[in-house]
């Protein structure tokens, strides 16, 4: 479980993020939601570490990042697994190379070892036999799996997940989203998402956070989602290419 209070980041002077208090609940896919700048990509690289907040706590299983020392900073990073949104492979390493990478970067095992666990996560997101292929030799959906095995590889207790489906078509989206929220369930991992696809929302939104100019203004499931009055999260929702489907789910909802 991770947990957010009162969090607060600005940059030269600006807001960002305003006083956030949230619980994203292990072995759910957690969704933050929002429009381009409305700050949902500060906080989560601000939740992973890679800003620092000016105010609040930031809770990993009940420890708090901002009063850890090096060592402490070191280990947490070992058990964060993170899925960036172009996939930020190494073009010069084999799909096998990228996966090992954090394990010659954060163990000591062997070679033999290490391998096995490659194998183990290639296998896990349903990639086989290309273990030799570089990132240009396989397809963006390919790229984005050999991510996730990548970012499994370590066995992590919380993942990351930066716009997963970005960039790619409506089908490997769903084939994405179903991958990470089966992995997040398989095993019991914190998973954090930052989305702006309102399919993700409606087929994996265990747990939606919607941040609007850097405010938290709604949260629930995507259940409750359709039953919501927020008129911030209503006018995203339906301004999004998701909108019609949306409508038709939303009016069945109020008639029943």
């Amino acid at each position: 479980m991770i947990e957010i209070k009162n969090i607060c980041k600005s940059f030269e002077g600006r807001d960002v993020l305003k006083d956030i208090s949230a619980v994203f609940e292990k072995g759910k896919t957690n969704l933050i939601i929002g429009q381009s700048g409305s700050g949902k990509t500060v906080l989560l690289k601000s939740i992973v570490g890679l800003f620092e907040i000016e105010c609040g706590e930031i809770l990993f299983d009940g420890r708090d990042v901002r009063t850890m020392d090096f060592k402490e900073q070191k280990l947490l990073r070992q058990e964060i697994g993170m899925v960036f949104q172009n996939g930020a492979l190494f073009d010069s390493l084999t799909v096998e190379e990228n996966v090992r990478f954090p394990m010659d970067m954060f163990t000591n095992k062997g070679l033999k070892e290490k391998i096995k666990r490659v194998n183990f996560c290639l296998d896990r997101v349903n990639i086989k036999e290309s273990n030799h292929l570089y990132p240009s030799e396989i397809s963006g959906g390919m790229r984005k799996r050999v991510a996730i095995a990548r970012a499994i590889a370590l066995n992590p207790k919380y993942l990351f997940c930066d716009e997963p489906n970005s960039g790619l078509d409506p089908v490997t989206s769903i084939l994405i989203d179903s991958l990470i929220k089966d992995i997040t369930a398989e095993f019991d991992i914190t998973t954090i998402i930052n989305t702006h696809d309102m399919n993700s929302v409606m087929e994996i939104g265990d747990k939606i956070l919607f941040i609007s100019e850097g405010q938290k203004c709604w949260e629930g499931n995507n259940t409750q989602i359709f039953s919501t009055r927020n008129k911030k999260l209503n006018a995203f929702v339906f301004a999004s290419p998701f909108s019609k489907k949306f409508r038709e789910l939303k009016k069945m909802e109020e008639d029943e």
